[in-house]
């Protein structure tokens, strides 16, 4: 296949809206100092995918959402959630093997949409990842000082961290950061070893909640499986939801449109899927194992995630559940204290690989943007011996460290559903536009019905975004706004494409 044609067109299109042709980014790939070791199978990736989905959505979402917005059928909002997802990755899928380079939608942006938008999707991953990681260690460390406190074990008030107005260091989440930022930079092999131990245990855990919790079923506790809608769920001003703001539409709690406010909720359980794309340049075979690492882990988390919430609004009626530890909880209720501290267990585990994997998708994006001149070059060098990004690695799980020690959870977690949303939109935007402008490439997965499957895709992402606060989007924007200043006075002078 020729490359004259295509390098023509990327230097055709100047300026902010130059395009780096796939063919250019898999040359970069090749180079010896910026070379990632290719280590990971698609078992790898399912694990990868697994454990950073699976954390605090299906532990603390389940009850809460079932409790303030559905009831019962939370179930369902949880299946919806997983379409919205599953059209997204569908998209994925596509570009991640026809595109098997480090950066997921950075990369994919830059290849289809412009320098620009590749930019722009490049930084609000940053923040995502970022954000996510934190609030992530921030809720370990929480799970852990409770169980260091039913040990007679107490930490000094200054480093439990920030918390109702009172100001502190977070040591714990710290340490989590920087220890799992260590095993990063060793390799991605080891990490992969670590998570599938740790997935192991955390899918054990939530089989036991779906097989135990099943015999301690009250089928009273569905009845109504759809509860009557009752009041709104907006706030007012800035924290009501987008789509209350634009055009006076109050998203309701429970009946029928709860589901559609439950959905937009728990689609942060979902979230960490897309990371899998962003191992591609790390795999043996990224045309075929990277498809199966996203749509396989995103099968198996959605079936669970469903089966779950069936399982737990069963043995409690969804009114009475918790909504700190509504599992757990689920089963003192039903007098087995035993299978609650194994569940609490299995939480506080489970969240070091999603913290883990959420670093590791931060620094892939992180090293090929700097790999394309819009960061600082030198974080783009790879370990002469383990083969990773160590700098790009090494900064972001400092940086990381430190947002997680000083900020309170609440601060951290407001900005990551947007975030992922908005990269969903230009992937499923992107594969759209590379169709049409590369016909010619090879494309070891093809996303099914296009351009109908990637325009629903953006739609229904459009929709949950729709549904966050006013507040969340102001604060999305000043991010991106910041994004756009340092990408005119550094990185658009900085760039290495042509």
């Amino acid at each position: 296949m020729s490359t004259q044609q295509p390098l023509r067109n990327s230097r055709g299109r100047r300026g902010i809206f130059r395009t780096k042709t796939v063919e250019q980014s898999i040359r970069d790939t090749e180079e010896p100092e910026h070379a990632l070791k290719k280590s990971l199978t698609s078992l790898d990736l399912t694990v990868f995918g697994v454990g950073v989905v699976i954390g605090t959505g299906i532990f603390v979402l389940t009850g809460k959402v079932a409790k303030e917005n559905a009831g019962p059928s939370v179930a369902l909002a949880f299946a919806l959630a997983g379409v919205v997802c599953g059209l997204a990755a569908l998209c994925y899928a596509e570009f991640a093997s026809t595109v098997p380079v480090a950066g997921s939608a950075y990369t994919f942006s830059y290849a289809s949409l412009g320098e620009l938008p590749a930019w722009i999707i490049g930084w609000d991953l940053i923040l995502e990842l970022a954000l996510g990681c934190a609030v992530v260690a921030v809720g370990w460390s929480g799970y852990i000082r409770s169980l260091m406190d039913n040990a007679g074990w107490h930490l000094p008030v200054g480093l439990e961290g920030t918390h109702e107005g009172r100001f502190g260091f977070d040591i714990l989440a710290c340490a989590l950061v920087l220890v799992l930022t260590a095993i990063l930079v060793v390799g991605m092999k080891l990490s992969s070893r670590v998570t599938a131990v740790v997935v192991a245990i955390k899918v054990t855990v939530v089989l036991i909640v779906i097989v135990v919790g099943a015999f301690f079923i009250t089928g009273s506790n569905y009845d109504p499986f759809v509860p009557d809608s009752v009041g709104t769920a907006a706030g007012g001003g800035v924290k009501a939801p987008l789509i209350q703001v634009l055009f006076g539409f109050a998203p309701s709690n429970f009946g029928v449109m709860g589901i559609f406010s439950a959905a937009a909720v728990v689609f942060f359980a979902f979230i960490g899927f897309d990371i899998v794309a962003t191992a591609a340049e790390e795999t043996r075979n990224p045309q075929r194992d990277v498809p199966r690492g996203i749509l396989g882990s995103l099968a198996i988390c959605t079936v669970l995630y469903v089966a779950v919430s069936i399982v737990v609004t069963g043995m409690q009626k969804y009114s009475d559940l918790s909504t700190d530890a509504p599992l757990a909880d689920a089963f003192k209720a039903t007098g087995h204290p035993f299978w609650a501290g194994l569940i609490s267990f299995g939480a506080a585990v489970g969240l070091t690989t999603v913290c883990m994997i959420l670093l590791l998708g931060q620094s892939r994006v992180f090293f090929a943007m700097s790999r394309d001149g819009l960061l600082p070059r030198i974080f783009s060098r790879v370990h002469p011996r383990f083969g990773t990004p160590y700098r790009s690695t090494i900064l972001l799980g400092v940086v990381v460290a430190v947002l997680a020690g000083f900020t309170s959870i609440d601060v951290l977690a407001e900005l990551v559903n947007i975030g992922t949303l908005f990269a969903f939109v230009v992937v499923a935007l992107g594969v759209i536009i590379l169709r049409r402008t590369r016909p010619d490439l090879h494309r070891a997965f093809r996303t099914p019905l296009v351009p109908l499957v990637p325009v629903a895709s953006v739609l229904a992402s459009l929709w949950l975004m729709l549904n966050l606060t006013g507040e969340t989007w102001l604060r999305f924007a000043a991010w991106m706004v910041l994004g756009v200043l340092i990408y005119f006075v550094y990185s658009r002078r900085h760039s290495r494409v042509p």
